[in-house]
């Protein structure tokens, strides 16, 4: 799998930019969800590039996994892991009613939340990339 580490780090880049296309045409709930996912996969994509076993969607359980990744010295900021807390409450509710106490996602979101939720999503990438360069912490 290791081979496929940069398939997961491009999918994580064309999905930012999804998520900011959803931002612009208001969609704000599809905007945060898919900056989760932006996040999510750039992570993944680090789990593959050391050949590891990338498991589950909370983008903050993963990053403490790869502080943990045996023969790697990493330590994870707490900015990035508060970063990928915020992503990961919208893994359910943006997507399904019954992930809501009422109502449509669409209508519980925000722009402020979906502007939020990409600049998380960027920042947790940008992380990602610094575990990528040679000089990171891979």
């Amino acid at each position: 799998m290791a081979a496929r580490w940069q398939d997961w780090w491009q999918q994580a880049q064309i999905d930012l930019q999804k998520a900011q296309l959803d931002l612009e045409h208001q969609y704000f709930e599809w905007a945060c969800f898919t900056a989760q996912q932006a996040a999510e996969k750039a992570v993944k994509s680090i789990y593959y590039l050391w050949n590891g076993e990338a498991r589950g969607h909370g983008v903050a359980a993963l990053l403490q996994g790869l502080g943990k990744a045996p023969g790697r010295s990493v330590s994870i900021d707490p900015e990035v892991l508060d970063a990928a807390r915020e992503l990961d409450q919208f893994y359910i509710p943006t997507r399904y009613p019954n992930g809501l106490p009422e109502g449509l996602p669409h209508r519980a979101f925000s722009i402020v939340q979906a502007e939020r939720a990409i600049q998380h999503g960027r920042f947790v990438q940008e992380w990602c990339e610094k575990q990528i360069q040679p000089s990171g912490g891979g």
